[in-house]
């Protein structure tokens, strides 16, 4: 998990804070150094390191933080506000065009996952009611056509494309012109990456460029690459005149330290984050929420925000009152997984709730496989079993077992899940949360 590792050090330097009680300069100083080195060791730019380091110590030295009651919990407050700051404290969002689509330029080096996060990019806007066109421009690399069109099948989005040898400038300019005859208002542009940075990659995306003025310009950089995510993204902005970036692979890096970086070195925004392999693994990027997860301090809005996506309404009334009425059952558990499975990994979800330790999720994993064995445990009891487990007994497991093709022992552990299951609904579902009384009017 992204910044697994310097939410980790930051802890440890937090908790030694906490222990001294009043601080000293010396004291401030310290916790400084070990910060930065924290930082360095994520892999956060030197430069970028340095102004934070410079940032936090001249607030922490101040009369807020030494002659505070609680001289520990202002520094974090502190550290946390300039990591927001670095980070972009402005939201950036895509700039949609009204009166014609927006037009959104992908570019990036090749295998920084382009194609991928183009898709993911047009789900997310289907999913806001859009109507998204994916454009292949990529005629060079072998099958990046066929790759676009598998996963736009994926999740039903249209793909523009015109012959192997046809000109990227002319497929774009063909393919607004095709939006706009078919009702299309978001555009895609999957654009030709290259192994590196050439004159021929940047003069073909200028061309597409001045020959669409596209709303975005989007850079994807993978960062797993750390330092050099940041050079590309300075280098291609310098050149291109990027509007944004969408950080891709977080998922992989534990140390996170481009997120920290891009923005600083390149005052351009992070809009997205590619979370994992899967199409619906894209959030929109907020400086405030990330500054939360690695200070430990837990991301509840992106979590409600998961969870009113994956969560019909209805639905979830439902299962609340029949939490609440004690009468949650099998065919309400199957549902409950199969929600809960669409709000992303569960290692991801856990690290979003305040207070949960990083270490504790380390080895938590539950593969998909785990999940379609339930599944199949759930669909070979009768409906009398599902709706009523107190009836299972030894020789009902025997034969549930035997039907999945599962043993008696994974039977037990679902029925031990089943009450596990109740406790994490009653958390993670948002028809729990107490809603907002109405003012009475005077």
């Amino acid at each position: 998990m992204a910044f697994e590792s310097l939410s980790e050090k930051l802890g440890s330097i937090f908790k030694g804070l906490r222990s001294r009680g009043k601080l000293s300069e010396s004291d401030v100083k310290e916790a400084m150094r070990q910060i930065k080195l924290a930082l360095l060791s994520a892999d956060v730019n030197f430069l970028v390191v340095k102004d934070f380091v410079a940032q936090v110590s001249q607030r922490a030295m101040g009369a807020e933080v030494l002659e505070s009651l609680t001289p520990a919990q202002q520094v974090i407050k502190i550290v946390n506000e300039e990591l927001t700051s670095f980070m972009g404290s402005d939201n950036d969002r895509i700039k949609l065009q009204s009166g014609r689509p927006t037009v959104i330029m992908l570019c990036g080096l090749q295998g920084a996952g382009k194609t991928t996060h183009g898709a993911k990019l047009a789900l997310h806007f289907k999913n806001l009611g859009r109507r998204p066109l994916l454009v292949a421009c990529d005629v060079y690399r072998p099958a990046a056509v066929k790759q676009l069109q598998l996963l736009a099948d994926k999740i039903s989005v249209p793909v523009y494309q015109e012959g192997t040898d046809e000109d990227p400038v002319k497929i774009a300019k063909n393919a607004v012109r095709h939006a706009k005859d078919h009702g299309n208002d978001i555009i895609i542009l999957d654009t030709a990456g290259r192994l590196h940075i050439d004159e021929q990659l940047m003069n073909e995306l200028k061309n597409i460029k001045k020959a669409v003025e596209p709303s975005e310009i989007l850079l994807t950089v993978d960062a797993m690459t750390g330092q050099d995510a940041v050079n590309v993204a300075k280098e291609f902005d310098e050149a291109l005149g990027i509007t944004g970036v969408i950080l891709t692979k977080t998922d992989g890096d534990s140390r996170g330290g481009a997120a920290l970086s891009v923005r600083h070195v390149t005052g351009k925004p992070i809009k997205f984050v590619g979370t994992g392999e899967k199409l619906g693994d894209l959030e929109q990027f907020h400086a405030d929420r990330m500054a939360s997860r690695i200070l430990g301090m837990g991301d509840v809005l992106t979590l409600i925000e998961k969870a009113e996506q994956a969560f019909d309404e209805k639905q979830a009334e439902e299962l609340q009152e029949k939490l609440r009425s004690s009468r949650y059952d099998f065919n309400d558990y199957l549902q409950s997984m199969r929600q809960i499975k669409k709000m992303g990994p569960l290692e991801n979800i856990l690290s979003m709730m305040p207070g949960v330790d990083k270490k504790a999720l380390q080895n938590v994993k539950i593969d998909d496989k785990q999940l379609a064995h339930i599944e199949a445990l759930i669909l070979s009891m009768t409906e009398q079993e599902r709706s009523n487990p107190e009836l299972i007994n030894p020789s009902r497991k025997r034969r549930i077992a035997a039907g999945a093709g599962r043993s008696v022992e994974e039977v037990n552990r679902m029925l031990k899940g089943l009450e596990q299951m109740k406790q994490m609904m009653k958390r993670f579902n948002p028809g729990s949360a107490p809603r907002r009384r109405k003012k009475k009017k005077k």
